[in-house]
């Protein structure tokens, strides 16, 4: 096939090109800037120099790029401040790039006529409703009300989820029919990010900065990096459109896989507060992911995608796998 990756050198982008490549396919990735076009050609890939906050940008690149598909992959995470009080404010390149950026690569999209797009989104726990099991599947809700410090990346999170899924069905999308294909995402680990021995979690647990609150009872899903590319790789052909769970097979409560994080990166037994103690430091939305966020089922995914974390648990992929 011939693909095209919107954010080529981001995270995922660097390690879907090679597998992609290796299986014989003609790939085409985005980068920001000519910097980022050595890159991609040193992978096999043909670089596309591309502004995706500007709409000619977009559609001259996918048009350029004549793809059946599309990949968006489009993030800006790379200077996260940690601050859980400044959530929105630090995801706020991100949300413009899952709000006018998904609506640009659409539009390009259909006029490209592609067959398939396939996005990111986000699916490690915080944005599911707070209330019931403790793992939801593709089918429960979203929060209606995260907290303020989360609001505008929940609605920007919405919008990429109905924009994409709408542009299955041709009566509520203009012009050609495109198969959307919704991936959320776990909390990423492993070489290169923030969950990895050299990654800012990393290095804040080894100071002893990340207490575990309350009862530490919030459950997160996490997703090994490279389980992340082959999981999107599966998506291009595979599976029904819609939204699908990339996670590992366990679940994982805050009070359980801190501590081992901890232990695995040479960091001190973490500390234990109480979520009254904590609240006026983290916020409500930082209390709510240490105690009542929900995890994420994986079953849809392995089931219709044919796709299977090498890394099964977060257990395993800390110890082995995290970098």
């Amino acid at each position: 096939m011939r693909i095209f990756i919107a954010g080529g050198t981001g995270a995922v982008g660097i390690r879907m090109v090679p597998l992609l490549v290796a299986a014989g396919h003609e790939v085409y990735g985005s980068t920001r800037h000519d910097a980022g076009l050595e890159a991609l050609a040193q992978m096999g890939a043909t670089g596309i120099v591309m502004d995706p906050l500007d709409a000619q940008s977009v559609q001259d690149a996918v048009a350029k790029a004549e793809p059946e598909v599309v990949v968006h992959q489009l993030t800006a995470l790379g200077s996260l401040s940690g601050n859980l009080r400044k959530w929105d404010q630090d995801f706020a390149m991100t949300n413009r790039l899952r709000t006018e950026g998904t609506d640009h690569l659409l539009a390009a999209a259909r006029a490209a006529e592609v067959r398939r797009f396939v996005a990111q989104s986000f699916g490690g726990g915080w944005a599911h409703e707070r209330t019931g099991g403790w793992v939801k599947d593709e089918t429960a809700p979203l929060i209606t009300d995260p907290g303020k410090e989360a609001r505008g990346t929940l609605a920007a999170i919405r919008h990429l989820e109905s924009a994409v899924t709408a542009a299955t069905d041709p009566s509520t999308s203009s012009g050609h029919r495109v198969e959307g294909v919704v991936l959320r995402y776990g909390n990423f680990y492993g070489p290169g990010n923030a969950t990895s021995r050299e990654g800012a979690l990393g290095e804040m647990l080894r100071k002893g900065k990340m207490p575990v609150v309350g009862g530490g009872t919030g459950v997160w899903s996490f997703v090994h990096i490279d389980d992340v590319a082959s999981a999107t790789v599966a998506a291009l052909d595979r599976g029904a459109p819609g939204i699908y769970h990339i996670v590992d097979d366990e679940p994982a409560p805050v009070n359980q896989w801190i501590p081992l994080l901890a232990e695995e990166v040479g960091g001190r037994n973490p500390m234990r507060l109480p979520a009254w103690f904590a609240r006026p430091l983290i916020g409500e939305f930082g209390v709510a992911l240490m105690t009542s966020v929900r995890g994420s089922s994986n079953a849809k995914a392995k089931r219709e995608l044919g796709w299977t974390p090498s890394y099964a648990t977060w257990r395993e992929g800390f110890r082995t796998g995290i970098g």
